[in-house]
């Protein structure tokens, strides 16, 4: 995916974060349809499953290593100079390009939710997303006459289901990681509201200010139509579903909207962190930095 472009126009404008983040219901739901169609492949979330990777050294994971590979050409190619990028790997090389010259967009942090984003996705997401093709090959197997821990689980399409992996993995973590952007935002436009509570560390305080339920509704109800629409078959045949649309619904509802608030809590938490009393008077008489 493209980082956005950061040279033009105002990237901390909420009407620009919101078509971003819409952007990204698309990516995120056409790729979880696209990896339904292979079964679970558990296999790929192991670590150590394939003797491959261990005799060249990589003791983790198929999908891991996948993300390495990956992210490290990107690397190369600047794509995690952007402030709206965040790998999963660590120690990643340096890009072969000159960095760009980003405006200071965001207040230096460190924040990177990958790890339990990772986590969530192998262990719950995957799993709920391929059942029906998981069942349909369990069956084939069965008719040919493979019972049993066999019929299963894996179709053996290693290399097609990681490279889709990939893709919701890096589209899912833009959108949570972009939770740095609406509170930057919101803390300019009004940071008067926010700095005592950033001082006393009040979190409950913090999640009312940035928590917008009327917005979180509007999110559902579109995302219901968006997956309705986009999982139909051709033929509008009924029960011809690509994807259980609920577990989409559920990974935003249970999984994205909270994670994504707690990137934006903890970006509040240290955005004081490094400025002088001065520093806060200003931009509490000024509204801005």
């Amino acid at each position: 995916m493209q980082s956005g472009n950061y040279l033009v126009g105002d990237p901390l404008s909420l009407d620009r974060i919101r078509s971003v983040l819409i952007r990204l219901e698309d990516t995120i739901i056409f790729e979880l349809i696209e990896r339904a169609q292979y079964a679970h492949n558990p296999r790929m979330y192991q670590a150590g499953g394939f003797k491959e990777l261990q005799e060249v050294g990589f003791p983790g994971s198929w999908l891991e290593w996948f993300l390495k590979e990956i992210e490290s050409f990107h690397a190369k190619a600047r794509r995690y100079t952007s402030p709206d990028e965040t790998p999963f790997t660590q120690d990643l090389p340096d890009p072969v390009l000159p960095p760009l010259k980003f405006p200071e967009i965001l207040f230096p942090n460190n924040i990177n939710v990958n790890q339990s984003i990772l986590c969530f996705y192998m262990c719950h997401i995957v799993p709920r997303i391929t059942s029906r093709t998981t069942r349909t090959l369990a069956a084939t197997k069965r008719a040919h006459g493979i019972t049993g821990a066999e019929e299963y689980e894996d179709d053996g399409n290693y290399g097609s289901a990681a490279t889709i992996d990939v893709e919701v993995l890096q589209a899912i973590s833009k959108r949570v990681h972009y939770g740095k952007f609406v509170s930057e935002s919101k803390f300019l436009k009004e940071p008067k509201a926010f700095i005592p509570h950033i001082k006393t560390r009040n979190i409950k305080a913090l999640e009312d200010l940035i928590t917008k339920p009327e917005v979180e509704k509007r999110l559902l109800e579109r995302l219901q139509k968006k997956a309705g629409t986009y999982s139909q078959s051709l033929d509008g045949s009924v029960g011809a579903e690509k994807i259980d649309i609920t577990s989409i619904i559920e990974l935003y509802e249970s999984y994205i909207i909270p994670l994504t608030k707690e990137v934006e809590v903890e970006y509040l938490l240290h955005r004081l962190d490094g400025l002088s009393e001065e520093d806060i008077e200003r931009l509490e008489k000024k509204g801005g930095p």
